[in-house]
């Protein structure tokens, strides 16, 4: 069985465009053919998808980059360059992806489909796309777009119907086991089942639901105490909790002091976590003395929980347990989805002096630079505060200065990677 890792941290790079072609129609018989160079082909863009046949990130300590195919340079006859290989990398299902320079939420590789991560860049136009009354033979073509390159940070989260909370040894391994056919290792010591353990509970006919048995969970492991920190997270995407309890206190402790307490811990680790809802299973019953039973009773009830008791390994109570969990789930949302995070407003902040590179071609001006790019794709042109941002960035960085220094004149054409636009002052 492979280590589980359920964080990792990896490096795409989609593919640039192609170049534009600069060339001319030749042909026998036929004078001043005409511009004739193709576009340059899309670079490849990088792709995540959910493979249920994977349930760890351990994959990604082994290769830790992953790069899409250049678009292809454009061809004369106005043949377009062939568009870069794309890039599929497969997660478990439940992973997030953050961008790792500002922890952006990217993607939730939750349903089906391939999501884009990493778009190509866009192929370069070929000569053919500058031909006008006025320029009849442009012998200039534009160059190819970068594609995007990040690192991302791939979280994966559990996606399960039920969380198992419970102190180590409570039995939350014997329950799981009792109940679906997942086959957790059941011992008499802490810490038996060190990483998350995922079951699937049929009661026939079509019904089931995903159970996880969520492990090393102990007073502080919100602040990173034990094995609770590394799968707290796992718990945030369970539509309902089954708290187990060691009704019997066989190791000293009050099984009521055990729930308040880890409780605390989820709460302190994402706020409105505990009131998640909550069945309690008390479990161990047959080494429970009966006042003990008659004090856990008197609690829950009193509190509004639903109460059962249980001896896991003899299936004791565990029929009515599960049904009464199926019932609940019909009653509540589903699995949580989270959705990408939007780009702030100040994504990104260029220097005064940026460096780029300007070049002029017949009247039109063309604008390099990888930071304008990444600009270009945080801003929405259809959108006036986006426009107006964008606007802000040209400015301060010098890219205005400069265009008027080279002559820009109203009118003329601004061509920035995707972006074309006609200059105003």
């Amino acid at each position: 069985m492979p280590a589980f890792i359920d964080t990792a941290r990896i490096n795409l790079s989609a593919g640039a465009g192609g170049d534009g072609c600069v060339a001319f129609h030749r042909e026998k018989y036929v004078a001043s053919g005409g511009p004739s160079g193709g576009d340059g082909g899309r670079g490849g863009s990088v792709y995540l998808q959910a493979d249920d046949k994977l349930s760890t990130l351990a994959d990604f300590r082994y290769r830790r980059k992953y790069a899409a195919g250049r678009g292809a340079d454009g061809e004369t006859g106005r043949r377009s360059g062939k568009k870069g290989e794309d890039v599929t990398v497969l997660v478990p299902r439940g992973t997030l992806v953050k961008d790792t320079e500002t922890g952006r939420l990217l993607a939730d590789i939750s349903g089906g489909e391939p999501v884009r991560v990493a778009q190509g860049g866009r192929g370069g136009w070929g000569n053919v796309h500058f031909a006008s009354p006025t320029r009849q033979a442009p012998r200039f073509a534009k160059p190819g777009a970068p594609g995007e390159s990040l690192g991302v940070t791939l979280e994966l989260k559990l996606l399960a119907d039920v969380g198992l909370l419970g102190f180590p040894n409570v039995g939350k391994s014997s329950l799981i086991a009792a109940v679906s056919q997942a086959k957790p290792i059941v011992a008499d010591y802490h810490f038996t089942t060190i990483t998350p353990v995922l079951g699937v509970v049929s009661l026939g006919l079509g019904s089931s639901f995903v159970m996880a048995d969520i492990p090393g969970l102990i007073e502080g492991a919100s602040e990173g105490v034990g094995l609770g920190h590394a799968f707290l997270r796992h718990v945030e995407r369970c539509r309902m909790l089954v708290h187990v309890l060691d009704a019997a206190g066989s190791e000293g402790r009050d099984p009521l002091e055990d729930f308040a307490l880890l409780n605390r811990e989820l709460a302190s680790y994402m706020p409105g976590l505990a009131e998640s809802p909550q069945i309690v299973a008390a479990n161990k019953i047959d080494l429970a003395a009966p006042e003990q039973l008659q004090r856990l009773r008197d609690y829950f009830t009193g509190a509004g929980y639903e109460y059962f008791e249980i001896c896991a390994p003899i299936h004791e109570g565990t029929d009515a347990l599960v049904k009464s969990v199926f019932y609940k789930l019909q009653s509540l949302p589903p699995i949580r989805r989270y959705e990408p995070e939007p780009l702030p407003e100040d994504y990104y902040d260029p220097k005064e002096g940026e460096s780029f590179a300007l070049r002029a071609e017949d009247g039109i001006f063309f604008v390099e630079a990888p930071w304008l790019l990444r600009v270009l794709r945080a801003c929405n042109m259809d959108d006036y505060e986006s426009l107006q941002y964008f606007q802000r960035a040209l400015q301060k960085s010098g890219v205005i200065a400069a265009l008027e220094n080279a002559g820009v004149q109203e009118g003329d054409t601004v061509s920035i990677y995707d972006f074309e636009f006609e200059y105003v002052r």
